[in-house]
């Protein structure tokens, strides 16, 4: 849990960037951060939001590795070029975002790369904000080997016809009977996306189906309340949220 390591313990990790093997077998950066020291310590795929592959996004792997994960944070926009994070998603935006299919092939490519590490446990959770949560949900009903899921208000699980398009032709809550792992929701009550009359649909379709999940919505927060580097952060909110990943991380992946 947050803030519960021993003042003697050796707590310090590694990050690097790597290529691995993505979808298709295209070679793809990757940001890579582990527990330093001998032994075993479950995965996760961690799923960078609309933003981008971005600072945000290494701080954020470098927090599940300080608490004993080993994290891979894959570059999803990798293939639309290089730049500034802002300058490779206005690109990204302007092509019609990248394709759900891309994502679910890199997530799969993610997982099986963390499965081959001598010091991976084997379990490997997938989580993501914003639309990284939307795309963590839609690897882990698509993708089998996950051992949980957590989607952090992930707009655009619930999506009428007219908000298809053709990078994302299919809404994540229609694949919800494929779903076989523990998912994890975390919202704040006065997000639009998702508001809460759609993450109500969402649990309404995930007990249609005896999923296994638990939800926590939060008053007072609005999308992105974890994003210190804006007006939306919520502190509060944020850290009740992090002891419920953390206590869902427990939970599923310890051995």
């Amino acid at each position: 849990m947050w803030n519960s390591f021993r003042t003697d313990a050796q707590v310090s990790i590694e990050t690097e960037i790597i290529r691995y093997p993505g979808g298709g077998g295209d070679q793809i950066h990757a940001y890579i951060a582990r527990p330093r020291g001998a032994g075993r310590h479950p995965g996760v795929v961690l799923v960078h939001h609309m933003p981008g592959w971005d600072e945000f996004y290494q701080e954020f792997a470098e927090r599940l590795a300080r608490h004993g994960y080993l994290v891979i944070c894959p570059d999803l926009y990798c293939r639309f070029g290089h730049g500034t994070s802002d300058d490779v998603t206005a690109k990204v935006r302007s092509q019609g975002g990248v394709h759900d299919d891309s994502v679910v092939a890199d997530c799969g490519a993610a997982l099986a790369w963390l499965k081959a590490q001598p010091d991976c446990s084997g379990k490997v959770a997938i989580m993501g904000t914003c639309s990284g949560g939307r795309h963590a949900l839609l690897a882990a009903s698509r993708v089998p080997g996950f051992a949980a899921v957590v989607d952090l208000w992930g707009g655009g699980v619930v999506a009428s016809p007219d908000q298809l398009s053709p990078a994302r032709p299919v809404a994540p809550i229609d694949y919800t009977k494929d779903l076989q792992v523990p998912l994890l929701g975390l919202f704040g009550n006065d997000d639009r996306s998702p508001s809460p009359d759609q993450v109500d649909l969402h649990e309404a379709e995930l007990r249609k189906y005896g999923k296994d999940y638990e939800f926590h919505r939060y008053d007072g927060a609005g999308h992105g309340f974890f994003y210190y580097h804006t007006p939306n952060y919520r502190p509060a909110q944020t850290m009740d949220a992090w002891g419920k990943i953390f206590a869902f991380f427990q939970k599923h992946l310890s051995d």
